[in-house]
């Protein structure tokens, strides 16, 4: 299907609040829709500051009360929270907001070895990707650690944040998934982002993009529980997690700058990801250097690279 892109010379205007439609909450909480993708419970707000934060809360005062694939997406949110605790908003109803709950289990009960949750992140990252491709007809990449990328710009962030352990049960993950969708210009938070309505997309409905995102992310996500969080299984009846994260990573084979804690950097090559998804940076000497997402302040390419 051909798509009309917009013409880059005309100012992008902001849509008015009335073109920006709220989400449709009967479809989104039709029976069968959450049944499919086994959600436990949808909740939508009008307003928030951070959906993160708002189950982080709930789930260490009322554990019992969000189980696996709880949901939580709101129409807006005004202190959004993404890595290293920086925040940002986006205008009412422009973009899809979602965070859930994870309890990673297997089909027998069993719980997910927490030293696979480092690939969570990236699970969503892909959920997401082919759910653009899909859904909007865009074609996504992926940036380690937690970005999904369009034509070289910043469209989505994720991030994967641990409950506290408390008593001593296995910590549940807060999973959320920051989209722009209908973002002008002028309202994108850095020059180096963009929106799917600046990509030409073939929708900005918000409620098809959650649901495809969703039901995506619910396929992948049991299957990847079922395998015990093992990243080079076959995962739902395709590539496993680790082949299909390292195909669509932008990340790879470019010479990148990693700053570290400490003001300290390190310059090299990105060569893969190992088993738990941390970035392998081969520096100018021949030494190779494991980065995991909790070590890496800021990841640019040099100039030789892909930024």
């Amino acid at each position: 299907m051909d798509v009309e892109q917009p013409d880059s010379s005309e100012p992008r205007v902001a849509p008015a609040a009335s073109d920006r439609p709220g989400l449709d909450r009967q479809a989104l909480l039709e029976p069968d829709f959450l049944s499919a993708t086994g959600i436990s419970q949808l909740n939508i707000v009008e307003s928030t500051g951070s959906t993160n934060q708002d189950l982080l809360r709930a789930v260490t005062v009322e554990p019992k009360k969000w189980a696996d694939l709880a949901v939580l997406t709101a129409e807006h949110q005004t202190a959004a929270r993404g890595r290293l605790d920086r925040h940002w908003e986006s205008p009412e109803r422009s973009a899809v907001s979602v965070s859930m709950v994870l309890r990673p289990v297997t089909a027998d009960g069993m719980p997910v070895p927490t030293q696979s949750y480092s690939w969570i992140s990236l699970l969503a990252a892909v959920a997401l990707r082919e759910a653009l491709q899909e859904t909007a007809g865009v074609t996504a990449d992926i940036k380690w650690p937690n970005d999904v990328l369009v034509n070289g710009r910043k469209i989505a962030g994720i991030l994967a944040q641990m409950t506290p352990l408390g008593d001593g049960t296995v910590p549940a993950v807060i999973l959320g998934v920051g989209l722009n969708v209908s973002l002008a210009e002028d309202e994108l938070p850095v020059p180096t982002a963009t929106s799917l309505a600046l990509e030409g997309a073939t929708t900005t409905d918000r409620t098809a993009l959650l649901k495809s995102y969703l039901s995506r992310f619910a396929r992948l996500y049991r299957s990847f529980c079922n395998a015990e969080g093992d990243p080079a299984a076959g995962l739902a009846g395709g590539q496993s997690l680790h082949k299909r994260v390292e195909s669509a990573m932008v990340t790879l084979g470019r010479e990148v700058r990693a700053h570290l804690p400490g003001d300290n950097e390190l310059v090299g090559h990105a060569s893969r990801l190992d088993e738990h998804g941390s970035l392998l940076v081969v520096d100018h000497g021949g030494r190779e250097h494991v980065i995991t997402a909790g070590d890496v302040v800021h990841l640019r390419a040099t100039e030789s690279g892909y930024a």
